[in-house]
């Protein structure tokens, strides 16, 4: 442009935080194929160090509740999934135009999608960050790499494969994993093996393979007789998983082994679902 011009940036209060007194080390102009600018603006800050905690705040991730945090806090996909399938409908409908307008109405359709998607997981982000850091915990996920190849293996029909393949949640644990870092707070990943199936109560675990005490919303354990929400106890045995993994010198984790109905005295290296 052969000169100097001054840009309004349109940003959040979250971003103007980070800036405001940083002298920022890099920036970077990018043009998206829509004609949109964008900058990306590099500061360093000083972040806190995380240390070990015994508080785990355990978060289950999901489509029908897209996540259940073992303090309670629950954020329910029944509205989301409702906002998308609109979306997805609307584009069936201009995709089968195949005109010049009907393309540029299809790439907005899609920039607001994903614009939905970020606001929603940067706001899930802050809660499950601030909550943790209030109380000094940590937050643990479970490790969901290449869950997505492995749910499209099953026979599932068309609309159930776009919803589980739409969600973001790596993009969901990546905005936790910076937010984290600058309050200090730590993230621990758990294996996903059983924390849907085992009993936060007992640690208990369905006998006979193939069964599970998990009717979808529900869990009822056969072993001790807890009752209640499955994904706020799938939540609770991530928290215990995720204490074990910040804190492996202390056991947390143990179960009574042997048939159902037959105790036997548990062991402190024992911990169900972790290989």
């Amino acid at each position: 442009m052969s000169r100097r011009v001054w840009l309004k940036l349109k940003i959040g209060g979250y971003q103007i935080a980070l800036l405001r007194g940083q002298t920022p080390t890099s920036a970077t102009l990018s043009k998206t194929k829509q004609g949109d600018y964008y900058i990306n603006i590099a500061v360093e800050l000083d972040t806190p160090p995380t240390g070990k905690t015994p508080k785990v705040i355990g978060v289950d991730l999901g489509r029908r509740d897209i996540a259940t945090a073992s303090n309670g806090r629950s954020w329910s996909g029944e509205h989301i999934q409702a906002v998308r399938d609109r979306f997805s409908r609307v584009r069936a409908k201009v995709q089968s135009k195949r005109t010049r307008s009907s393309r540029r109405l299809l790439r907005r359709l899609s920039g607001r999608e994903r614009r939905y998607q970020t606001w929603l997981n940067h706001n899930i982000s802050k809660t499950l960050v601030r909550d943790a850091q209030a109380i000094g915990a940590a937050l643990a996920f479970e490790d969901l790499t290449g869950i997505r190849d492995c749910l499209n293996q099953k026979s599932r029909s068309k609309a159930e494969r776009r919803r589980t393949n739409n969600w973001a949640f790596y993009q969901l644990r990546m905005f936790v994993a910076y937010k984290a870092a600058i309050a200090g707070v730590p993230v621990v990943l758990v294996p996903p093996a059983y924390t849907s199936q085992t009993c936060h109560k007992c640690l208990h675990i369905h006998p006979e393979r193939g069964k599970s005490y998990r009717n979808g919303k529900s869990f009822k354990c056969g072993h001790c007789g807890w009752e209640g929400d499955a994904d706020h106890n799938a939540a609770q045995v991530i928290s215990l998983l995720g204490a074990t993994v910040n804190s492996p010198e202390i056991p947390k984790l143990s179960c009574p082994l042997g048939p159902l109905g037959i105790g036997i005295k548990p062991h402190p290296a024992h911990s169900a679902g972790v290989g």
